[in-house]
């Protein structure tokens, strides 16, 4: 009996956990190597807590949330326990009705539970150019989401990483791999209790 309870514990402990990565360039990690999108280090991160993890990655650099659901019904084969859905600055910087980018991930999130999948949603923020409203409200979509449903709530993306000139690439958008390697350390701090 003693064996089979090991076993069965042995089980528990080395079964991969999977997460779909949908989002854009900064997920995809435009501009630097794919081993160092955050993504990847997350990856790196909780193998050294000997916590397998399989990534799929299927960020596209310039995508918006309008096709975010149809991404992940092309990854449920793979049978995911989690979406990390990092999806809105391309609405936002489009300047896109923030309605239709709170429907598009509303409707990714209710595909996911329809699946038995856990959703991580990170927030994303528009620049003050855009004026006060709009960067508002855009930024509450995020939590107005995280109201309406049960998600793993991560409000910035890019915090401690937006507007810092030496964590970023020279268009001041994109993370470079320090970066990178800040968002990993940030996230790492939330989902290693969560997932």
């Amino acid at each position: 009996m003693k064996w089979l309870v090991f076993f069965l514990f042995s089980c528990v402990l080395l079964a991969e956990t999977k997460i779909v990565f949908i989002g854009d360039s900064l997920t995809e990690g435009y501009g630097v190597a794919h081993t160092q999108a955050f993504p990847a280090l997350l990856k790196n991160k909780f193998e050294n807590l000997k916590k397998p993890l399989t990534i799929y990655n299927g960020a596209i650099s310039g995508s918006t949330t309008a096709g975010a659901s149809k991404r992940l019904k092309w990854f449920l084969k793979e049978k995911p326990d989690y979406l990390f859905l990092a999806l809105g600055a391309n609405d936002g910087l489009r300047g896109l009705k923030v309605t239709e980018s709170e429907k598009n991930l509303s409707e990714t999130i209710k595909l996911a539970a329809e699946n038995k999948i856990k959703v991580i949603l990170a927030g994303m923020e528009v620049p003050p150019n855009y004026g006060n409203k709009y960067q508002e409200d855009f930024k509450q979509i995020f939590f107005k989401l995280n109201k309406k449903y049960t998600v793993i709530f991560y409000p910035f993306l890019l915090k401690d990483v937006g507007g810092v000139k030496e964590l970023n690439q020279p268009d001041g958008i994109h993370p470079n791999e320090k970066g990178h390697e800040k968002i990993a350390e940030n996230l790492f701090i939330l989902l290693r209790a969560k997932i």
